[in-house]
């Protein structure tokens, strides 16, 4: 079972414009779509649709739309029950894909929910194959809070040996999930990253990367990615699996270094699409596919993302795996 940890889940709704936007002025909707969301949801989200077993853990009430919307969809959750609303999220899809979000900060979460939140994740990710750690944190919870959070896991899965944590986020909360080169900074690293372009830059800086890059420039060179990627990797991260926009993504492991890319699709929406690349990632690796093909699936799964409507998330059969090219790397 893989288990999902979103700390500042949202309500997405999706805007669909007719045109470009235009600022300052009125404009009509084409369709307005409303999904439950936030990055773990989203991957649970994306595993239900494939058929694999899955637990998203969150906070909020029982009355809360955001629940409500994992009920509609037969998405198994555990949730913190909280006294605040759940935020909502807005984003507005042009023709073309190009997509603007607007994200709230969310409910604070104050540290005896943070704490009750942890022991409910500890709870119930017994046995799981894979926990996820996704997504933004909310007001009052500190930038470590996920790499607290993977030190509680492992200590807790001691003498078992099989739990594997993912982290996708993005600023702060992603930089202390990999920061520090003590023994316990250590054990509070991931087993795999998921980084868009923009994040790898900051990351692979943070980690002494000598050659500095930005993001237009790591999706331009897939060899410039993977070495960033590498040096990740050797300040103590399991594996990099970086997104890369419609360039694809590169995955680097201690053991190699691999790019996919997908013939170009029509974007419909970008949202969630990073999400449903990891959702596929996690498919693959808990049938015990080999790395790279973990990395084909990601990449299948990220594109059929971005062909359907607002946060919509593809099933397994929407999928076209066969369509994508691996190219193995260098890492430097």
């Amino acid at each position: 079972m893989i288990v999902t940890l979103t700390a500042n889940p949202s309500l997405d709704r999706t805007v669909a414009l007719p045109g470009p936007l235009e600022r300052g002025e009125v404009q009509r909707a084409v369709s307005v779509r409303q999904e439950s969301g936030g990055k773990g949801v989203n991957v649970s989200r994306a595993l239900v649709t494939s058929g694999l077993e899955t637990l998203a853990v969150l906070p909020g009430a029982e009355s809360d739309p955001v629940l409500a919307g994992l009920r509609e969809e037969g998405v198994p959750f555990a949730s913190l029950a909280i006294h605040e609303a759940l935020r909502t999220n807005v984003a507005l899809t042009e023709p073309g894909g190009v997509t603007t979000k607007i994200n709230e900060p969310g409910p604070v979460l104050a540290a005896d929910a943070q704490e009750a939140l942890i022991s409910l994740l500890l709870e119930r990710s017994r046995g799981a194959s894979w926990v996820v750690l996704a997504g933004s944190l909310p007001p009052g919870v500190p930038a470590d809070f996920y790499a607290t959070v993977t030190r509680r896991l492992r200590n807790a899965d001691a003498g078992a040996g099989v739990l594997k944590i993912a982290v996708d986020s993005s600023g702060a909360p992603l930089a202390a999930s990999v920061a520090g080169d003590t023994t316990e900074a250590a054990s509070g690293k991931p087993d795999l990253l998921k980084p868009n372009a923009e994040e790898l830059a900051e990351l692979a800086a943070a980690a002494g990367f000598s050659s500095a890059s930005t993001a237009e420039e790591l999706e331009a060179d897939p060899y410039a990615a993977a070495a960033a990627a590498a040096a990740v990797v050797r300040s103590g991260v399991g594996a990099v699996l970086a997104t890369l926009g419609s360039k694809g993504a590169v995955l680097v492991t201690a053991d190699g270094a691999w790019l996919a890319t997908h013939p170009p699709v029509t974007a419909v929406s970008t949202v969630g699409a990073g999400d449903s690349s990891l959702a596929g990632y996690l498919l693959a690796a808990s049938q015990g596919a080999a790395p790279a093909d973990c990395l084909r699936q990601a990449v299948a799964h990220g594109a059929a993302a971005a062909s359907l409507p607002g946060s919509t998330v593809p099933a397994v059969h929407q999928t076209t795996p066969d369509a994508v090219t691996i190219t193995a790397l260098r890492k430097d």
